[in-house]
């Protein structure tokens, strides 16, 4: 887009909104809320206007509750307006159970739910190496088992690699930049692809208004939740600790 001319989205299919604060070091995603809201209060009307069909992508932070914030003020159906969420963790993690496996990570399938930010969490209970449950796992190299206490520290690193990110070179750019790209591609070319995007649920997992990351289908319809996704008792009371602080940050900012 031209500086200041909101025009170029005349007639779009999809837009992908990245305006927003800078997260300095030691912030929180949740800390650039209420500049960020202002700045999509300015924003959103006018894209509307201009492209009233498209489909709204965020990847300004803090994601979920911007997802809640768009979501109202464009009047859209929630999947037509919709964040990045846990698209670039789940990245994140499959990588680094890929290395410490010795598999590709076309063959992880994990993924982290819920906030993207520091309530956010791995779905251990469905995560598989091929069609090998996590526990299960046993390298042909004769690398040890995972045990629950590698797996904590592989979702702690995960938790926190943007606070490292932001620590050494200032800000977070190239891995959300293609975080963004997969789920663009995704809409476009209609793929049907399984993304943890957020989107405003209502009613699911008995979550009503808030936006968290679950397994959804992005194709040229938007982002639908998989309806079917099990979680474990555990996981079940983290998504809903999730949604609890989102919808706490939400309250602040009277959404």
């Amino acid at each position: 887009m031209a500086p200041n001319d909101i025009t170029t989205v005349e007639g779009a299919h999809v837009v992908v909104i990245t305006a927003g604060a800078k997260q300095h070091s030691g912030q929180t995603r949740l800390d650039l809320a209420a500049t960020n809201v202002r700045l999509l209060e300015r924003l959103m009307p006018d894209l509307v206007q201009h492209a009233p069909d498209a489909f709204y992508v965020l990847v300004t932070n803090p994601c979920d509750v911007l997802t809640v914030a768009a979501q109202r003020m464009s009047g859209l159906p929630p999947h037509r307006v919709f964040s990045s969420g846990t698209v670039l963790d789940t990245s994140r993690l499959r990588r680094l159970l890929a290395d410490r496996a010795g598999i590709s990570t076309a063959s992880v399938h994990a993924y982290i739910a819920g906030e993207h930010g520091d309530t956010g969490f791995p779905v251990w209970s469905n995560a598989r190496i091929g069609s090998v449950p996590i526990f299960d796992w046993r390298s042909p190299e004769g690398a040890p088992p995972f045990t629950a206490e590698e797996l904590d520290r592989i979702a702690i690193d995960v938790r926190d690699a943007a606070y490292t990110v932001i620590r050494g070179k200032g800000a977070t750019n190239y891995a959300i930049g293609l975080a963004g790209a997969r789920i663009v591609e995704a809409l476009l070319r209609d793929e049907h692809a399984i993304l943890p995007v957020s989107t405003v649920l209502r009613g699911l997992y008995g979550v009503d208004g808030v936006a968290l990351s679950v397994p959804s289908i992005v194709s040229a319809a938007g982002a639908i939740p998989v309806t079917e996704t099990p979680f474990a008792t555990n996981e079940y009371a983290l998504l809903h600790r999730s949604a609890d602080t989102l919808a706490a940050s939400l309250r602040t900012l009277g959404l």
